[in-house]
Protein backbone atom coordinates (compact mmCIF):
# COMPACT_ATOMS: atom_id res chain seq x y z
CA UNK A 1 0.00 0.00 0.00
CA UNK A 2 1.33 3.45 -0.89
CA UNK A 3 0.24 6.81 0.50
CA UNK A 4 -1.22 8.26 -2.67
CA UNK A 5 -4.59 9.85 -3.47
CA UNK A 6 -7.15 8.04 -5.60
CA UNK A 7 -10.65 8.80 -6.95
CA UNK A 8 -13.90 7.69 -5.33
CA UNK A 9 -16.66 7.80 -7.93
CA UNK A 10 -19.97 8.67 -6.28
CA UNK A 11 -21.72 10.27 -9.25
CA UNK A 12 -19.23 10.23 -12.14
CA UNK A 13 -18.30 7.38 -14.43
CA UNK A 14 -14.66 6.31 -14.01
CA UNK A 15 -13.99 6.95 -17.70
CA UNK A 16 -15.33 10.08 -19.38
CA UNK A 17 -13.03 11.36 -22.11
CA UNK A 18 -15.49 14.10 -23.11
CA UNK A 19 -15.21 15.57 -19.61
CA UNK A 20 -11.39 15.21 -19.66
CA UNK A 21 -11.51 12.34 -17.16
CA UNK A 22 -10.36 9.53 -19.43
CA UNK A 23 -8.04 7.76 -16.99
CA UNK A 24 -8.41 8.95 -13.39
CA UNK A 25 -8.24 5.33 -12.21
CA UNK A 26 -4.73 5.11 -13.70
CA UNK A 27 -3.38 6.36 -10.38
CA UNK A 28 -3.69 2.66 -9.53
CA UNK A 29 -6.84 2.52 -7.43
CA UNK A 30 -10.42 3.75 -7.49
CA UNK A 31 -13.63 3.35 -5.51
CA UNK A 32 -17.07 2.66 -6.96
CA UNK A 33 -20.25 3.47 -5.03
CA UNK A 34 -23.02 1.83 -7.10
CA UNK A 35 -26.07 3.44 -5.49
CA UNK A 36 -29.44 3.73 -7.24
CA UNK A 37 -28.35 7.05 -8.79
CA UNK A 38 -24.97 5.79 -10.04
CA UNK A 39 -24.46 5.30 -13.81
CA UNK A 40 -25.14 1.66 -14.68
CA UNK A 41 -27.16 1.11 -11.49
CA UNK A 42 -29.61 -1.21 -13.26
CA UNK A 43 -26.75 -3.46 -14.43
CA UNK A 44 -25.40 -3.66 -10.90
CA UNK A 45 -28.80 -4.56 -9.44
CA UNK A 46 -28.98 -7.50 -11.84
CA UNK A 47 -25.65 -8.72 -10.46
CA UNK A 48 -27.02 -8.43 -6.93
CA UNK A 49 -30.16 -10.36 -7.87
CA UNK A 50 -28.15 -13.17 -9.48
CA UNK A 51 -26.01 -13.56 -6.36
CA UNK A 52 -29.09 -13.56 -4.14
CA UNK A 53 -30.54 -16.28 -6.38
CA UNK A 54 -27.33 -18.29 -5.95
CA UNK A 55 -27.56 -18.00 -2.17
CA UNK A 56 -31.21 -19.07 -2.18
CA UNK A 57 -30.78 -22.26 -4.20
CA UNK A 58 -32.79 -24.93 -2.41
CA UNK A 59 -34.77 -22.35 -0.45
CA UNK A 60 -37.20 -21.25 -3.18
CA UNK A 61 -40.08 -22.96 -4.93
CA UNK A 62 -37.96 -23.23 -8.07
CA UNK A 63 -35.31 -25.46 -6.46
CA UNK A 64 -37.06 -26.76 -3.34
CA UNK A 65 -36.90 -30.56 -3.15
CA UNK A 66 -34.21 -30.96 -5.81
CA UNK A 67 -31.53 -33.59 -5.25
CA UNK A 68 -28.10 -32.46 -3.91
CA UNK A 69 -26.34 -32.87 -7.25
CA UNK A 70 -28.91 -30.70 -9.02
CA UNK A 71 -28.65 -28.06 -6.31
CA UNK A 72 -24.86 -28.01 -6.58
CA UNK A 73 -25.04 -27.70 -10.36
CA UNK A 74 -27.54 -24.85 -10.08
CA UNK A 75 -25.42 -22.99 -7.52
CA UNK A 76 -22.33 -23.34 -9.68
CA UNK A 77 -24.17 -22.14 -12.78
CA UNK A 78 -25.51 -19.06 -11.00
CA UNK A 79 -22.11 -18.33 -9.48
CA UNK A 80 -20.48 -18.42 -12.92
CA UNK A 81 -23.22 -16.26 -14.38
CA UNK A 82 -22.90 -13.73 -11.56
CA UNK A 83 -19.13 -13.50 -12.04
CA UNK A 84 -19.54 -13.11 -15.81
CA UNK A 85 -22.08 -10.32 -15.26
CA UNK A 86 -19.71 -8.58 -12.83
CA UNK A 87 -16.83 -8.77 -15.32
CA UNK A 88 -19.05 -7.24 -17.98
CA UNK A 89 -20.06 -4.50 -15.55
CA UNK A 90 -16.44 -3.62 -14.78
CA UNK A 91 -15.17 -3.81 -18.36
CA UNK A 92 -18.09 -2.57 -20.46
CA UNK A 93 -20.27 -0.47 -18.17
CA UNK A 94 -17.47 1.16 -16.15
CA UNK A 95 -14.67 0.67 -18.74
CA UNK A 96 -12.24 -0.34 -15.99
CA UNK A 97 -9.34 -2.74 -16.46
CA UNK A 98 -9.50 -4.56 -13.13
CA UNK A 99 -6.41 -6.59 -14.01
CA UNK A 100 -4.22 -3.52 -13.56
CA UNK A 101 -6.30 -1.10 -11.43
CA UNK A 102 -7.26 -1.94 -7.84
CA UNK A 103 -11.01 -1.38 -7.60
CA UNK A 104 -12.93 -0.98 -4.35
CA UNK A 105 -16.70 -1.52 -4.45
CA UNK A 106 -18.93 -0.16 -1.69
CA UNK A 107 -21.78 -2.58 -0.97
CA UNK A 108 -25.06 -2.08 0.83
CA UNK A 109 -24.94 -4.22 3.97
CA UNK A 110 -28.42 -5.57 3.16
CA UNK A 111 -27.21 -6.93 -0.18
CA UNK A 112 -24.25 -8.65 1.48
CA UNK A 113 -26.53 -10.32 4.02
CA UNK A 114 -29.30 -11.25 1.59
CA UNK A 115 -26.78 -12.84 -0.80
CA UNK A 116 -25.12 -14.69 2.11
CA UNK A 117 -21.74 -13.30 1.06
CA UNK A 118 -22.05 -14.53 -2.55
CA UNK A 119 -22.09 -10.95 -3.85
CA UNK A 120 -18.83 -10.05 -2.09
CA UNK A 121 -16.94 -13.15 -3.24
CA UNK A 122 -18.40 -12.92 -6.74
CA UNK A 123 -17.15 -9.36 -7.22
CA UNK A 124 -13.70 -10.36 -5.96
CA UNK A 125 -13.64 -13.31 -8.36
CA UNK A 126 -14.54 -10.88 -11.16
CA UNK A 127 -11.44 -8.79 -10.41
CA UNK A 128 -12.43 -6.37 -7.64
CA UNK A 129 -9.64 -5.74 -5.10
CA UNK A 130 -11.62 -4.83 -1.97
CA UNK A 131 -15.19 -4.86 -0.72
CA UNK A 132 -16.25 -1.90 1.43
CA UNK A 133 -19.06 -2.47 3.95
CA UNK A 134 -20.61 -0.43 6.76
CA UNK A 135 -18.25 -0.98 9.68
CA UNK A 136 -21.08 -0.66 12.19
CA UNK A 137 -22.95 -3.63 10.67
CA UNK A 138 -21.35 -6.68 12.25
CA UNK A 139 -23.78 -9.07 10.54
CA UNK A 140 -22.64 -7.87 7.12
CA UNK A 141 -18.96 -8.12 8.05
CA UNK A 142 -19.44 -11.69 9.28
CA UNK A 143 -21.62 -12.72 6.34
CA UNK A 144 -19.15 -11.45 3.73
CA UNK A 145 -16.90 -14.47 4.48
CA UNK A 146 -13.92 -13.14 2.54
CA UNK A 147 -10.25 -12.74 3.57
CA UNK A 148 -9.46 -9.85 5.93
CA UNK A 149 -7.14 -8.35 3.34
CA UNK A 150 -10.06 -7.99 0.91
CA UNK A 151 -12.64 -6.43 3.27
CA UNK A 152 -12.80 -2.83 4.48
CA UNK A 153 -15.03 -1.47 7.24
CA UNK A 154 -16.46 1.96 6.43
CA UNK A 155 -17.39 4.77 8.85
CA UNK A 156 -18.68 8.32 8.58
CA UNK A 157 -17.14 11.16 10.61
CA UNK A 158 -18.52 13.03 12.42
CA UNK A 159 -21.37 10.67 13.29
CA UNK A 160 -24.13 10.61 15.89
CA UNK A 161 -23.17 7.09 16.94
CA UNK A 162 -21.78 7.17 20.49
CA UNK A 163 -18.64 5.35 19.41
CA UNK A 164 -17.59 8.19 17.14
CA UNK A 165 -18.73 11.11 19.31
CA UNK A 166 -15.98 13.59 20.13
CA UNK A 167 -13.96 12.35 17.17
CA UNK A 168 -12.90 9.01 18.66
CA UNK A 169 -13.05 6.01 16.33
CA UNK A 170 -10.77 3.74 18.35
CA UNK A 171 -13.58 1.52 19.68
CA UNK A 172 -15.21 1.22 16.27
CA UNK A 173 -11.90 0.30 14.64
CA UNK A 174 -11.22 -2.34 17.30
CA UNK A 175 -14.61 -3.97 16.66
CA UNK A 176 -13.99 -4.44 12.93
CA UNK A 177 -10.39 -5.62 13.35
CA UNK A 178 -11.36 -9.34 13.49
CA UNK A 179 -12.86 -9.01 9.99
CA UNK A 180 -10.72 -6.39 8.21
CA UNK A 181 -7.13 -5.26 8.00
CA UNK A 182 -8.18 -1.87 6.62
CA UNK A 183 -10.83 0.74 7.37
CA UNK A 184 -12.36 3.68 5.57
CA UNK A 185 -13.56 6.96 7.07
CA UNK A 186 -15.68 9.45 5.16
CA UNK A 187 -15.39 13.08 6.26
CA UNK A 188 -18.99 14.21 5.75
CA UNK A 189 -18.59 17.73 7.14
CA UNK A 190 -16.39 20.20 5.21
CA UNK A 191 -15.14 21.53 8.54
CA UNK A 192 -13.74 18.06 9.31
CA UNK A 193 -11.48 18.09 6.25
CA UNK A 194 -8.48 19.39 8.12
CA UNK A 195 -5.00 18.03 8.43
CA UNK A 196 -5.29 17.70 12.21
CA UNK A 197 -8.50 15.63 11.98
CA UNK A 198 -6.97 13.38 9.33
CA UNK A 199 -3.84 12.90 11.45
CA UNK A 200 -5.96 12.02 14.50
CA UNK A 201 -8.01 9.42 12.60
CA UNK A 202 -4.93 7.89 11.00
CA UNK A 203 -3.19 7.57 14.36
CA UNK A 204 -6.22 5.70 15.75
CA UNK A 205 -6.01 3.20 12.88
CA UNK A 206 -2.24 2.96 13.08
CA UNK A 207 -2.42 2.03 16.77
CA UNK A 208 -4.38 -1.09 15.73
CA UNK A 209 -2.12 -1.76 12.71
CA UNK A 210 -5.00 -1.03 10.35
CA UNK A 211 -4.51 0.57 6.97
CA UNK A 212 -6.92 3.43 6.33
CA UNK A 213 -8.52 5.38 3.53
CA UNK A 214 -9.82 8.89 4.24
CA UNK A 215 -12.67 9.85 1.89
CA UNK A 216 -13.52 13.51 1.34
CA UNK A 217 -14.63 16.05 -1.26
CA UNK A 218 -11.66 18.02 -2.66
CA UNK A 219 -14.03 20.90 -3.41
CA UNK A 220 -14.16 21.52 0.34
CA UNK A 221 -10.82 23.26 -0.24
CA UNK A 222 -11.37 26.64 -1.86
CA UNK A 223 -7.72 26.95 -2.88
CA UNK A 224 -6.49 24.03 -5.06
CA UNK A 225 -2.92 24.76 -4.04
CA UNK A 226 -3.77 24.42 -0.36
CA UNK A 227 -5.44 21.07 -1.07
CA UNK A 228 -2.44 19.65 -2.95
CA UNK A 229 -0.08 20.87 -0.22
CA UNK A 230 -2.19 19.17 2.47
CA UNK A 231 -2.20 15.89 0.54
CA UNK A 232 1.56 16.09 0.12
CA UNK A 233 2.15 16.64 3.83
CA UNK A 234 -0.11 13.72 4.81
CA UNK A 235 1.59 11.38 2.34
CA UNK A 236 5.04 12.43 3.50
CA UNK A 237 3.99 11.89 7.13
CA UNK A 238 3.11 8.25 6.42
CA UNK A 239 5.64 7.08 3.81
CA UNK A 240 5.08 3.38 4.58
CA UNK A 241 1.57 3.65 3.20
CA UNK A 242 -0.67 3.42 6.27
CA UNK A 243 -3.02 5.99 4.75
CA UNK A 244 -4.65 6.72 1.42
CA UNK A 245 -6.74 9.75 0.58
CA UNK A 246 -9.81 9.11 -1.58
CA UNK A 247 -11.10 12.18 -3.42
CA UNK A 248 -14.80 12.07 -4.32
CA UNK A 249 -15.50 12.76 -8.01
CA UNK A 250 -12.30 14.76 -8.57
CA UNK A 251 -11.25 16.49 -11.75
CA UNK A 252 -8.06 15.36 -13.46
CA UNK A 253 -6.44 18.59 -12.27
CA UNK A 254 -7.39 18.02 -8.63
CA UNK A 255 -6.24 14.40 -8.66
CA UNK A 256 -3.10 15.03 -10.71
CA UNK A 257 -1.89 17.91 -8.54
CA UNK A 258 -2.60 15.89 -5.38
CA UNK A 259 -0.73 12.88 -6.81
CA UNK A 260 2.29 14.95 -7.83
CA UNK A 261 2.38 16.54 -4.37
CA UNK A 262 3.22 13.10 -2.95
CA UNK A 263 6.31 12.75 -5.14
CA UNK A 264 9.81 13.97 -4.32
CA UNK A 265 12.50 15.35 -6.61
CA UNK A 266 15.94 16.86 -6.12
CA UNK A 267 16.03 18.32 -9.63
CA UNK A 268 16.13 22.09 -10.04
CA UNK A 269 13.46 21.89 -12.74
CA UNK A 270 11.11 19.91 -10.47
CA UNK A 271 10.73 17.02 -12.94
CA UNK A 272 10.29 13.37 -11.93
CA UNK A 273 12.36 10.58 -13.47
CA UNK A 274 9.92 8.19 -15.18
CA UNK A 275 10.37 4.65 -16.46
CA UNK A 276 7.84 3.64 -19.13
CA UNK A 277 6.94 -0.07 -19.01
CA UNK A 278 4.75 -2.66 -20.68
CA UNK A 279 2.12 -4.69 -18.86
CA UNK A 280 4.82 -7.35 -18.53
CA UNK A 281 7.10 -4.86 -16.68
CA UNK A 282 9.52 -4.51 -19.60
CA UNK A 283 11.19 -1.10 -19.60
CA UNK A 284 10.52 0.78 -22.84
CA UNK A 285 12.48 3.92 -22.02
CA UNK A 286 13.42 6.63 -19.52
CA UNK A 287 11.57 9.95 -19.70
CA UNK A 288 10.57 12.77 -17.37
CA UNK A 289 7.21 13.78 -15.96
CA UNK A 290 5.88 17.01 -14.51
CA UNK A 291 2.73 17.86 -12.59
CA UNK A 292 1.18 19.15 -15.81
CA UNK A 293 2.07 15.98 -17.74
CA UNK A 294 0.51 13.80 -15.02
CA UNK A 295 -2.68 15.86 -15.22
CA UNK A 296 -2.70 15.65 -19.02
CA UNK A 297 -2.22 11.87 -18.96
CA UNK A 298 -5.16 11.45 -16.58
CA UNK A 299 -7.26 13.70 -18.80
CA UNK A 300 -6.66 11.86 -22.08
CA UNK A 301 -5.70 8.30 -21.04
CA UNK A 302 -2.46 8.29 -23.00
CA UNK A 303 1.24 8.42 -22.25
CA UNK A 304 2.06 12.11 -21.77
CA UNK A 305 5.47 13.26 -20.52
CA UNK A 306 7.58 16.40 -20.27
CA UNK A 307 10.09 17.09 -23.03
CA UNK A 308 13.18 18.91 -21.78
CA UNK A 309 14.30 19.70 -25.33
CA UNK A 310 10.93 21.18 -26.30
CA UNK A 311 10.37 22.63 -22.84
CA UNK A 312 6.77 21.47 -22.83
CA UNK A 313 4.38 18.53 -22.83
CA UNK A 314 5.22 15.54 -25.01
CA UNK A 315 2.13 13.60 -26.03
CA UNK A 316 3.71 10.39 -27.23
CA UNK A 317 2.47 9.51 -30.72
CA UNK A 318 1.08 12.88 -31.81
CA UNK A 319 3.67 13.10 -34.60
CA UNK A 320 4.89 9.50 -34.96
CA UNK A 321 1.56 7.72 -34.57
CA UNK A 322 3.15 5.48 -31.93
CA UNK A 323 0.81 6.53 -29.13
CA UNK A 324 0.39 4.71 -25.83
CA UNK A 325 -2.67 3.54 -23.92
CA UNK A 326 -2.16 4.53 -20.28
CA UNK A 327 -2.86 1.82 -17.70
CA UNK A 328 -1.28 2.83 -14.43
CA UNK A 329 1.07 5.17 -12.56
CA UNK A 330 3.24 3.91 -9.69
CA UNK A 331 5.90 5.56 -7.55
CA UNK A 332 9.04 3.77 -6.46
CA UNK A 333 9.92 2.88 -2.87
CA UNK A 334 11.52 6.30 -2.22
CA UNK A 335 8.76 8.30 -3.88
CA UNK A 336 11.20 10.08 -6.20
CA UNK A 337 10.54 8.22 -9.47
CA UNK A 338 7.51 7.11 -11.47
CA UNK A 339 6.69 3.99 -13.42
CA UNK A 340 4.12 4.48 -16.17
CA UNK A 341 2.55 1.25 -17.42
CA UNK A 342 1.27 1.45 -20.99
CA UNK A 343 0.39 -0.54 -24.08
CA UNK A 344 2.58 0.71 -26.91
CA UNK A 345 0.77 1.15 -30.22
CA UNK A 346 1.98 1.57 -33.79
CA UNK A 347 3.09 -0.61 -36.70
CA UNK A 348 5.37 -1.90 -35.45
CA UNK A 349 4.72 -1.03 -31.80
CA UNK A 350 7.76 1.17 -31.17
CA UNK A 351 8.59 3.47 -28.27
CA UNK A 352 12.07 4.33 -29.52
CA UNK A 353 12.72 6.83 -32.34
CA UNK A 354 14.81 4.06 -33.96
CA UNK A 355 11.54 2.15 -34.50
CA UNK A 356 12.20 -0.54 -31.88
CA UNK A 357 9.89 -1.42 -29.01
CA UNK A 358 12.41 -0.29 -26.39
CA UNK A 359 15.22 2.24 -26.25
CA UNK A 360 17.61 -0.60 -25.43
CA UNK A 361 17.61 -2.19 -28.86
CA UNK A 362 16.25 -5.52 -29.98
CA UNK A 363 13.95 -7.38 -27.63
CA UNK A 364 15.04 -10.66 -26.08
CA UNK A 365 13.38 -13.80 -24.76
CA UNK A 366 9.63 -14.23 -25.10
CA UNK A 367 9.09 -10.71 -26.44
CA UNK A 368 11.61 -11.37 -29.23
CA UNK A 369 9.84 -14.65 -30.01
CA UNK A 370 6.49 -12.87 -30.10
CA UNK A 371 7.77 -10.16 -32.46
CA UNK A 372 9.37 -12.79 -34.73
CA UNK A 373 6.18 -14.85 -34.91
CA UNK A 374 4.06 -11.75 -35.57
CA UNK A 375 6.34 -11.01 -38.52
CA UNK A 376 6.25 -14.64 -39.70
CA UNK A 377 2.46 -14.67 -39.59
CA UNK A 378 2.55 -12.11 -42.40
CA UNK A 379 5.77 -12.87 -44.24
CA UNK A 380 6.82 -16.50 -43.63
CA UNK A 381 7.68 -18.22 -46.94
CA UNK A 382 5.56 -21.12 -48.13
CA UNK A 383 6.86 -24.45 -46.87
CA UNK A 384 8.58 -23.04 -43.79
CA UNK A 385 7.89 -24.86 -40.54
CA UNK A 386 6.32 -21.84 -38.83
CA UNK A 387 4.08 -21.27 -41.87
CA UNK A 388 2.94 -24.90 -41.66
CA UNK A 389 2.08 -24.47 -37.98
CA UNK A 390 0.04 -21.34 -38.70
CA UNK A 391 -1.85 -23.07 -41.50
CA UNK A 392 -2.30 -26.60 -40.12
CA UNK A 393 -4.36 -26.52 -36.92
CA UNK A 394 -4.09 -30.28 -36.43
CA UNK A 395 -0.29 -30.18 -36.64
CA UNK A 396 -0.12 -27.33 -34.13
CA UNK A 397 -2.49 -29.11 -31.74
CA UNK A 398 -0.51 -32.34 -31.97
CA UNK A 399 2.78 -30.54 -31.29
CA UNK A 400 1.33 -28.75 -28.26
CA UNK A 401 0.09 -32.03 -26.78
CA UNK A 402 3.30 -33.89 -27.55
CA UNK A 403 5.63 -31.23 -26.17
CA UNK A 404 3.49 -30.85 -23.03
CA UNK A 405 3.85 -34.59 -22.41
CA UNK A 406 7.62 -34.38 -22.88
CA UNK A 407 7.77 -31.48 -20.43
CA UNK A 408 5.81 -33.47 -17.84
CA UNK A 409 8.26 -36.37 -18.19
CA UNK A 410 11.51 -34.36 -18.22
CA UNK A 411 13.69 -35.42 -15.28
CA UNK A 412 16.67 -33.03 -15.20
CA UNK A 413 16.91 -29.24 -14.95
CA UNK A 414 18.41 -28.99 -18.42
CA UNK A 415 15.76 -31.26 -19.92
CA UNK A 416 12.94 -29.34 -18.23
CA UNK A 417 14.33 -26.05 -19.59
CA UNK A 418 14.56 -27.50 -23.11
CA UNK A 419 11.04 -28.90 -23.09
CA UNK A 420 9.64 -25.74 -21.52
CA UNK A 421 11.20 -23.71 -24.35
CA UNK A 422 9.50 -26.03 -26.86
CA UNK A 423 6.11 -25.66 -25.16
CA UNK A 424 6.50 -21.87 -25.04
CA UNK A 425 7.35 -21.76 -28.74
CA UNK A 426 4.29 -23.73 -29.82
CA UNK A 427 2.08 -21.91 -27.31
CA UNK A 428 3.24 -18.56 -28.72
CA UNK A 429 2.46 -19.75 -32.26
CA UNK A 430 -1.06 -20.53 -31.07
CA UNK A 431 -1.33 -17.15 -29.33
CA UNK A 432 -0.04 -15.08 -32.25
CA UNK A 433 -2.34 -16.91 -34.64
CA UNK A 434 -5.28 -15.98 -32.38
CA UNK A 435 -4.12 -12.36 -32.04
CA UNK A 436 -3.21 -12.79 -28.36
CA UNK A 437 -0.16 -11.00 -26.95
CA UNK A 438 2.06 -11.63 -23.95
CA UNK A 439 0.40 -8.65 -22.28
CA UNK A 440 -2.99 -10.32 -22.74
CA UNK A 441 -1.68 -13.42 -20.95
CA UNK A 442 -0.22 -11.27 -18.15
CA UNK A 443 -3.61 -9.58 -17.73
CA UNK A 444 -5.30 -12.98 -17.41
CA UNK A 445 -2.78 -14.13 -14.79
CA UNK A 446 -3.26 -10.92 -12.81
CA UNK A 447 -7.03 -11.39 -12.99
CA UNK A 448 -6.82 -14.93 -11.62
CA UNK A 449 -4.67 -13.75 -8.72
CA UNK A 450 -7.63 -11.71 -7.43
CA UNK A 451 -9.99 -14.68 -7.12
CA UNK A 452 -11.05 -15.95 -3.71
CA UNK A 453 -13.09 -18.93 -4.94
CA UNK A 454 -10.83 -21.80 -5.93
CA UNK A 455 -11.59 -24.94 -7.91
CA UNK A 456 -10.42 -28.35 -6.73
CA UNK A 457 -8.07 -28.53 -9.70
CA UNK A 458 -8.47 -32.24 -10.39
CA UNK A 459 -7.40 -33.61 -13.76
CA UNK A 460 -10.08 -34.01 -16.43
CA UNK A 461 -10.47 -37.56 -17.66
CA UNK A 462 -11.86 -36.58 -21.06
CA UNK A 463 -8.90 -34.26 -21.69
CA UNK A 464 -6.43 -36.99 -20.74
CA UNK A 465 -8.19 -39.44 -23.05
CA UNK A 466 -8.10 -36.97 -25.95
CA UNK A 467 -4.41 -36.31 -25.36
CA UNK A 468 -3.59 -40.00 -25.23
CA UNK A 469 -5.41 -40.52 -28.52
CA UNK A 470 -3.30 -37.79 -30.15
CA UNK A 471 -0.08 -39.27 -28.78
CA UNK A 472 -1.05 -42.76 -29.86
CA UNK A 473 -1.75 -41.53 -33.38
CA UNK A 474 1.63 -39.78 -33.50
CA UNK A 475 3.41 -42.99 -32.47
CA UNK A 476 1.68 -45.18 -35.06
Amino acid sequence: MSSFPYPAFLHHRPVDAAAQRAALAAVGRCRIVPTSSYPGAADFREIVQMNVAQAHVGLTDETDGADPETLQTTRKARMKQGIAMAKTYFVETLQLDVTVVDVEVVLDARDVIQSDGCLASGLLDAGCDKIVVDGANRDALETAQIPKARLMGHFVYPHTDSRTRNGSLAVAFAEVQPFCDSVSVELSNPEAVTESVIQEIVQAAKALQLQISIVYNPNDYENPGDHAAMVGRVCQSFPEGQVRLALTDPTASQLGHAYAACLKTDRDDGLFATVVCTRNNEALGLVYSSTSSIVAALECGRGVYYSRSRNGLWRKGDTSGHFQVLHRLDKDCDGDALRVTVTQKGTPAAFCHLNTLTCWGTSRGLRHLEETLQDRLVSAPEGSYTKRLFQDETLLRDKLVGEAQELSEADTKAHVAEELADVLYFAMVRAVKAGISLDDAVAELDSRARKVTRRKGDSKAFRIAAGEAILKKAQS
